[in-house]
C-alpha cells in the first residue's frame, strides 16, 4: 500500500461491507475492489499491522476503535461531497465518482469548512 490515500479506501470499503454483511474477509475485499488477490492481502497485514484493523483465526475482519473512526470520517467526505454534487445539478454517477477522488485529498480542516457551508445553506 503505497499512500494514505490507499490506506482509507480500504477502511471505507472494510466499513461499507461490514454495513452489508456480518463477516467480511478479504476475498470480499477482492471482489468489492477489483484488485489481485496479492494486492488485497499486502494491504490487509498492512493495515493490521497499523493496528487499524484485526483478522480473527477465520479470517474475519474488523476495524479496530482507530480504523473504525478513520473509516467513518473518509465515508463522512464521501456523503457530504456526493450530495453536494448533487444539489449542484451534477448526475449520481459523476458526483459518486469524483466524492471518492476528492475525499482522500481534501484536508479535515477545508472538508470543515465546506460541511458548515453546506450545512448553513442547504
Amino acid at each position: 500500500m503505497r499512500t494514505h490515500e490507499s490506506q482509507e479506501m480500504y477502511l471505507e470499503t472494510i466499513l461499507l461491507l461490514r454495513m452489508r454483511k456480518s463477516n467480511v474477509r478479504s476475498v470480499d475485499i477482492v471482489e468489492e475492489l477489483g484488485y489481485a488477490k496479492s494486492s488485497v492481502s499486502r494491504a490487509v497485514n498492512l493495515l493490521q499491522d497499523g493496528g487499524l484493523i484485526r483478522i480473527d483465526e477465520n479470517g474475519d475482519i474488523t476495524l479496530t476503535a482507530q480504523g473504525q473512526k478513520k473509516a467513518e470520517d473518509v465515508y463522512e467526505k464521501h456523503r457530504v461531497f456526493t450530495d453536494a454534487f448533487i444539489k449542484m445539478g451534477a448526475p449520481a454517477k459523476l458526483a459518486e465518482e469524483n466524492a471518492c477522488r476528492i475525499e482522500h485529498v481534501v484536508s479535515d480542516e477545508l472538508f470543515e469548512i465546506i460541511k458548515q457551508y453546506f450545512a448553513k445553506n442547504s
